[in-house]
Formats: C-alpha cells, structure tokens, sequence
C-alpha cells in the first residue's frame, strides 16, 4: 500500500515535469496508453461478447478515466500537486459519506468542507480555474468509484475495467498525436511521460491487487487517505511546491475526516446482528 501510495504521487510529479514541453494533454495522453496496454494484458476483454447493457457502464467508465485524469493533470499544473489531490480526494470521501445518516458522518462532512474552504480560500492570486479542475476530477473520481462496482457486477475480473481504459486511449490517439506532432518531445521529456505512465498506473494497479489480497478493504480505504500527504510531500520534494501551514493542516483534517468516517463504518458493519 506504501508503494502504491508513493508511486502514484512520484508518477503525477515526474509527468508534470514534462508539463513544458507536451503539456498535461500530452502527459495524459501517454499515462492512457500505458494504462490501456497494462490493464488490456492483465483483463483480456472479449469486446465481441459485450451486451449492451455491459457496453453502456464500460463507455462511461471511459470517459470518466479521460476526464478524471486530464482535469488532475491540468490542476495540477496550476495550483500544484498537493493541493490538487488532496482536493481530488473529496470525490471518494463523499461517497463514502453519502447517504448516511450517522451523526458522525454528518460532523466529517462538515469539517472535510470546512478544510476545503481553507485549501480554496479567497485571496487576489487564487486560481479558481486549477481549484475547479481539481473539483471535477474529485467528481470523476466519486464517479469512477460507483461506475466500476458496476461494472464489476456485469462483467467478470478485469475485463470491464480493461474495455474502458482500451476506449479511453483511444480517445486519447488524435488529442496525443496532434500533441507530440506540434511539440515533439526531447528524449528526457518522453522519458518523464511514460514514467508517469508507470508508476501512476502499472505500478498501483499491480501493487493494490496485492494488498487487497492480504488486508481488509476498509483498512486499504483507510490508508488510500494518506495519499494527500505523500502528493503534499512529494510535490515539495520533487517539484519545490511549498504549502502554508494553514494548508497543511486542511489537508490533515481531510486525512482524519476520512479515517474517522471509514473505520467507524466497519465497525458498525463488524458489530450490527446478522
């Protein structure tokens, strides 16, 4: 979990040095094929034998990985890696809430939307732009995560997941092509872009089929929430982005809302009579 985790923050930082030259939709570009070529060897999808009714989650489960990953990329490039994910991660964190009707759900949604506001407050250099693609890739991220137990129960292992990240880097070819023919990239930056393409990936994809074999989910969703931290650091670290101190606790106070919401949740499961 600590290598998936880290990986998919050092993938985010090493492509967004590529951001110069190709820019996100270039990066982007190149992490869809990557996750296309990995995804399709591991899920072997039988398009043929899809119905339409398989087809209709698998399409929206493709555009959702195109959006999702190009709004993060492009954010990213505006307001950094840290504040980007961390407001990223507010996609799964209100599905994990919705629909509850627990008082302690109830206070963790209030006090993650009070740290939100802190990570977007107001001042005459915020880029509302970057805040907002961050946003809609947290609303891609809430959606990806009920279109996928959709599509899981439609189509066997990771045939749907294969068939919508194939469409996906399809949707990709012309937008990469048109990229890298305009701006064609150095050697060094190509190398960043399929890095990215790796470690944000291959890399999570692998390690987390992993540990979901060795450690509940809950736990697993639990520590999914240090991933703001590691983009915070890692952006720091490999990208020199500094965050104020009032960032930093908003985004331990997100980190701690979704802890409490998902432990106290399995244990309510654990202990409710069957």
């Amino acid at each position: 979990m600590l290598g998936s985790g880290l990986s998919n923050q050092v993938g985010a930082s090493v492509g967004a040095l590529a951001f110069p030259v190709i820019g996100p939709a270039g990066v982007v570009a190149i992490r869809q094929w990557v996750a296309a070529g990995v995804l399709w060897t591991a899920g072997r999808p039988r398009l043929g034998s899809f119905t339409a009714a398989q087809w209709r989650p698998v399409l929206g489960l493709a555009l959702v990985f195109a959006v999702m990953n190009l709004s993060l990329y492009t954010a990213i490039g505006r307001i950094g890696l840290g504040l980007a994910v961390t407001l990223e991660f507010c996609g799964p964190l209100t599905v994990a809430l919705a629909g509850s009707r627990r008082r302690i759900d109830a206070a963790c949604a209030l006090v993650a939307a009070a740290a939100v506001v802190v990570l977007a407050r107001p001042s005459p250099t915020t880029d509302y732009l970057g805040i907002g693609l961050a946003l809609l890739a947290a609303v891609c991220w809430g959606c990806y995560i009920l279109l996928n137990r959709t599509v899981g129960r439609r189509l066997p292992g990771l045939e749907g997941s294969a068939a919508a990240a194939a469409v996906s880097g399809a949707l990709y070819l012309p937008v990469g092509a048109l990229v890298l023919w305009r701006h064609p990239p150095t050697p060094t930056v190509l190398a960043y872009a399929l890095a990215a393409g790796v470690l944000s990936s291959a890399v999570p994809f692998l390690a987390d089929l992993l540990a979901l074999r060795r450690v509940p989910a809950h736990f697993f969703g639990v520590f999914m929430s240090v991933n703001p931290v590691f983009a915070a650091l890692v952006g720091l670290i490999v990208l020199d982005q500094h965050l104020d101190t009032a960032a930093w606790a908003a985004i331990w106070v997100i980190v701690g809302a979704n802890t409490v919401a998902v432990t106290t949740a399995a244990l309510r499961s654990q202990t409710a009579p069957s």
